[in-house]
Order: C-alpha cells, then sequence, then structure tokens
C-alpha cells in the first residue's frame, strides 16, 4: 500500500486559511477602549501645559508692571503682588515640568510638584509679610498708583478664567499639583481686588494703611495655601 503524497491533506486536521488565527491561538492586538485613557491623559497633559506657558508670558508682563509701578509709588501692596507674579511663574514651570513626557504617569513628580508650588506659597507670605513690617516700620506712606489700579482691575476679571481652566484639568488627571497652581492663579484674582481696594481707597481718601491691610491679606491667604498644598489637598478644594 503507497504512503500519502506530501500534497495531500489529511482532512481530520484543520486547514489555516491565509490571515487567520490558528486554533488555539490568539493574536494580542490593544483593544480601541484600552487605548483611550492614554490618549485622553496626553491630551489634557498636553493642554496643562499650553495653559503653563501662557499664564506664565502673561505673569512676566504683570510682575514687571506691578514692581516698576509700586517702586514708583512705594506700595508694598503693589510690589508684593508683582512679587506673586514671578511666584506664579516658578508654580507653572513645575506644572510644565511634571507633565513633561518622562514625568506624567509619576507618583514621585506629582508628589514632588506639589511641594515645590507649596514653596512658592510660603517664599510669597514671608516675603510681603517682612517688606510690609519694614514698610510700617519705618513710617513709608505709599503715594497713589493708577498704573497699578488698572493692573489689578484688569487682573481681577481675567484671572479666574485661567485659574478655573487649569483646576478643571487638574481634576481630570487626578493631579493635586496642578489643581494647586490652578488655586495660586485663583488666588491671584483674590488678591488683585484686595489690591484694587487699598489702592483704591489710597487715592480716594488718602487711607495709605490699606495698602498695607490688603499686603498682610496676600500674605495670609498665601500662607493657607501654601500649607494645603504641601498637604496634598488641593484635589478635595472646590472652591
Amino acid at each position: 500500500m503507497k504512503g500519502r503524497g506530501p500534497d495531500l491533506v489529511d482532512p481530520s486536521q484543520p486547514v489555516a486559511t491565509p490571515g487567520a488565527p490558528m486554533a488555539g491561538r490568539t493574536e494580542s492586538h490593544p483593544a480601541p477602549d484600552a487605548l483611550r485613557p492614554t490618549v485622553e491623559r496626553d491630551r489634557l497633559a498636553a493642554r496643562a501645559r499650553i495653559l503653563a506657558w501662557a499664564g506664565n508670558a502673561w505673569h512676566l508682563i504683570e510682575f514687571a508692571i506691578a514692581v516698576g509701578a509700586g517702586a514708583a509709588a512705594s506700595s508694598t501692596a503693589l510690589i508684593g503682588f508683582g512679587m506673586d507674579s514671578l511666584i506664579e511663574v516658578l508654580a507653572s514651570s513645575v506644572i510644565i515640568w511634571r507633565f513633561g513626557r518622562r514625568r506624567r504617569e509619576s507618583a514621585t513628580a506629582e508628589r514632588r510638584a506639589q511641594q515645590l508650588v507649596a514653596v512658592s506659597f510660603f517664599v510669597l507670605a514671608g516675603y510681603v509679610l517682612v517688606d510690609t513690617l519694614r514698610t510700617v516700620a519705618g513710617g513709608r506712606h505709599p503715594q497713589v498708583s493708577w498704573p497699578g489700579i488698572a493692573l489689578a482691575a484688569f487682573t481681577a476679571v481675567t484671572m479666574p478664567l485661567l485659574a478655573i481652566a487649569k483646576r478643571r484639568i487638574g481634576r481630570q488627571l487626578a493631579s493635586a499639583a496642578t489643581v494647586s497652581e490652578g488655586s495660586q492663579n485663583m488666588l491671584c484674582a483674590y488678591l488683585s481686588v484686595g489690591l484694587l481696594v487699598g489702592l483704591g481707597a489710597n487715592a480716594a481718601f488718602g487711607a495709605w494703611w490699606a495698602d498695607s491691610l490688603a499686603a498682610l491679606l496676600i500674605a495670609g491667604v498665601a500662607a493657607r495655601e501654601g500649607i494645603e498644598s504641601w498637604r496634598g489637598e488641593a484635589c478635595c478644594d472646590t472652591c
């Protein structure tokens, strides 16, 4: 009896068709649903960096105007507001660093970013407190600053929009550091209102002490925000 030739196929064995997987084998293709969270997170991280860069551009302009006008008017509150702008540049730069491609999923980078943002709050609070005490002890009375009033009015209107956008993205990314940095922008808006009241009272009524009162308000709120950021409580912040 002759054996089977090599061109004959045993009908009891399955026949593999081109492009079809063999029985018992599975092809590992990532499901589209599994890819979406990573793609969405990358998109949110990129947006967080864009907002941080945009905020830095404005804060540098704000710093130059506030410090220049504050020095001209001997206004501690206005100079403190300018220093706040510079410190916000530092905080935004931390977020840009935090969401670099190699650190986007790093819990260590997130915690370090929270602490660096907290330190920026403490630096601001300390500077404003010391400078205010020096002003009061030295008997220096700030002069009227119309450029400072215009800057404070503009910032009070525009800064909340940036803060809300950053905090929304921070919560979507579950990043307390990003939420804290957005809270710092919201603090800037609150401070601009306090600054506007202080400068306005000085211009309208000669109430020079209102400038120092606004500066102390800046220091107190900055210290509180720094403590919350250091503890990592910003993601629970709802204000």
